[in-house]
């Protein structure tokens, strides 16, 4: 049994309703959503700020003009850890003259702090000191003036958030969140709200962000009572390779403004804005078409998120509406049996998401033409459901379909292809065809780069395979870092107890068993347990996998009743939750083996040895290591006999 565990990646669908006819009267406004597009905070340092003055008050309520969330402090290490908390947004800094000396060399490396302001009454003390920092936009003796310094500040870091400048003619070298803030853009600036309703439920839900800011939210309520205004997008940037993956990116982004902006939202990784936005929308759904599509999504969501009860429950509420409003072939039934198919196999199920797949895939191949991409998605993930059977030529045949069709139908760069390359990659690693392997997934990581942000998910996911390949061929310092940076993208992108989170603390802990420091290999793999225990259900192969590797690293340090005590939960797991045949089921086997030959158990040994043996003859090619590594084992254990 391998120690990681390598994700091949199954194609969940999203989809979009068609909207009802329009009214003609409709009233149209751009509103200002900044808190939406980059989220900014502001501290204010000062030993001896008085929040009782009118000075303090006035101050407070010029600044929230521009920044909604300020905080102020008169304690440097307060203020440093509240300014460390954030990783995805944009701070400005002001701080007093007595502590700028001290503080700003402290703040100025931090990522989140865009600019700081020195704000004192003599500025010629610190002039020639502040040339030293590039973030320290100057001394200010005036709030008003130190006002308008943020506000511009403010305006250019939303700027440089959205846009993009250069004249490169290749997409390889533009930055991948460009196209998402122009798709982005064009969404926010063509919303339409159909009743009064809507406008109201979207003040509501935006007034909380800005408890407390009372011009804000007078600015709120004057967009519920009279909102109309006519919008036009320019669109920069010429470059062609760009335009067209953006194309289709437009295409499969599709209904109304707020349902574009979730399923951007899904596309970009933000998966708990794309939740309220589609929970937003499921409340006022005007007909059983866009109820069940908003039930698919919100489901998608909760899947992207680890939590796969809600996922499942949301799609099959999804079918239950398409089979009553859909005739029998509709794609969208398709949608739904897949859907209903992946999260199966994400909770482990594995004898359940081949049915739901296949119904897919026949009902695809009778509505649509025979290259159109929800092919591709049927045979992806029939083809994960037989990697995880362990019956990896037929994994690898359903790949190699699904690779064809979208290379017909797709652009080069476009994310489906990065998973085609991923999971051919894993197949080639399962078998033990590392070089191969290696290949195809830094071709998938090539493309994710170029097509997602910067901390997608699916960056991580390639890092984490990559680093598997790595563990496989004994390059452990490359496999480490691979590993950590798939860990460090999951923590921002994923909830705590995500089992993505889980899977690269096992990994990790396997390349530390590997270089022989086990204490911290048992911090890391128990660390990936706990989070397990937590989200999958009690047989789910990935639990399994970690009682398997903790069970090795007692093995490896000698404490042979610990290791069968961890070997023996993972062996039952394995039995009812994969085929019998399963090539994992026969590495468990192997390490029970191993465990009665350390202890001189000879008979026990070679009883198992034999069993996993006889696994290994239907599911691997004889030229797997595997092969020979137990070959010398029962040699061995045979002359102790």
């Amino acid at each position: 049994m391998g120690c990681g565990a390598s994700s091949a990646i199954p194609t969940t669908r999203i989809v979009t309703s068609s909207s009802s006819s329009k009214n003609e009267n409709e009233r149209r406004t751009r509103t200002n959503i900044t808190d939406i597009i980059q989220n900014f905070f502001l501290a204010w340092l000062d030993g001896n700020i008085d929040r009782s003055s009118q000075d303090y008050s006035n101050s407070i309520k010029n600044l929230q003009r521009t920044v909604n969330t300020i905080e102020s402090f008169q304690d440097t290490d307060e203020c440093i850890k509240y300014l460390s908390q954030f990783q995805n947004e944009k701070a400005f800094l002001i701080v007093s003259g007595a502590l700028c000396e001290t503080v700003v060399p402290r703040v100025h490396p931090m990522d989140q702090i865009f600019s700081i302001y020195v704000f004192c009454r003599k500025t010629e003390k610190y002039e020639e000191w502040t040339k030293n920092w590039s973030k320290v936009k100057g001394i200010y003796t005036n709030i008003a003036v130190l006002c308008d310094s943020i506000r511009q500040s403010a305006r250019q870091c939303d700027e440089d958030s959205v846009t993009i400048s250069g004249t490169s003619s290749s997409v390889d070298q533009i930055e991948p969140s460009f196209m998402y803030a122009k798709l982005f853009k064009e969404i926010l600036f063509k919303i339409e709200f159909n009743n009064e309703k809507e406008i109201k439920n979207l003040a509501e839900y935006v007034r909380p962000k800005y408890a407390g800011n009372d011009e804000q939210l007078e600015i709120i309520d004057e967009f519920a009572r009279d909102y109309q205004v006519e919008l036009t997008l320019t669109s920069p940037g010429d470059d062609k390779n760009l335009n067209v993956l953006t194309q289709l990116m437009r295409k499969e982004i599709t209904g109304t403004g707020w349902e574009r902006m979730g399923l951007l939202l899904y596309k970009m990784g933000e998966n708990e804005k794309a939740e309220q936005v589609y929970t937003l929308l499921i409340e006022q759904a005007p007909n059983d078409a866009i109820r069940s599509t908003l039930h698919n999504n919100i489901g998608a969501v909760y899947d992207n998120m680890g939590e796969y009860s809600k996922a499942l429950a949301f799609y099959e509420r999804s079918l239950e509406i398409n089979k009553i409003a859909l005739p029998a072939n509709h794609p969208l039934l398709a949608t739904s049996y897949n859907n209903i198919g992946a999260v199966h196999r994400n909770m482990g199920e594995y004898s359940k998401p081949l049915a739901f797949y296949e119904q897919s895939l026949e009902i695809n191949k009778i509505a649509l033409p025979a290259n159109h991409p929800l092919l591709a998605t049927s045979y992806n993930n029939i083809g994960a459901v037989y990697g995880d059977m362990g019956e990896y030529s037929k994994a690898l045949a359903s790949y190699a379909q699904s690779l064809e069709i979208h290379k017909v139908a797709l652009p080069p760069n476009h994310p489906d292809l990065a998973i085609d390359y991923n999971n051919i990659g894993m197949v080639y690693d399962n078998v033990g065809e590392y070089s191969k392997s290696l290949a195809f997934y830094e071709r998938s990581l090539e493309i994710n780069k170029i097509a997602l942000p910067a901390n997608h998910a699916l960056l991580a996911i390639s890092y984490n395979n990559i680093g598997l390949v790595y563990d496989h061929m004994a390059e452990y310092s490359k496999a480490l870092a691979s590993y950590e940076r798939s860990l460090e993208i999951y923590k921002i992108v994923l909830p705590p107890n995500h089992p993505g989170l889980a899977t690269t603390y096992n990994n990790i802990g396997a390349v530390y068993r590997s270089m022989g420091e086990y204490s911290k290999a048992l911090t890391s793999y128990e660390r990936s347990l706990e989070i397990y225990k937590i989200t999958l259900p009690a047989n789910h192969p990935l639990l399994a996998i970690s009682y398997n590797n903790i069970g090795a690293v007692y093995r490896s340090m000698g404490e042979y009743s610990k290791a069968l005590a961890s070997y023996e939960p993972s062996l039952e797991i394995l039995k009812i939750a994969l085929s019998p045949t399963h090539p994992d089921i026969a590495g468990s086997y192997n390490n029970i083996g191993f465990v009665y030959y350390s202890i001189g158990q000879y008979s026990e040994a070679l009883e198992y040895y034999e069993k996993a043996q006889q696994i290994l003859k239907v599911s691997l090619p004889v030229t797997h290591p595997h092969f020979a590594d137990l070959k010398g084992k029962i040699e061995l254990v045979k002359q102790k006999l």
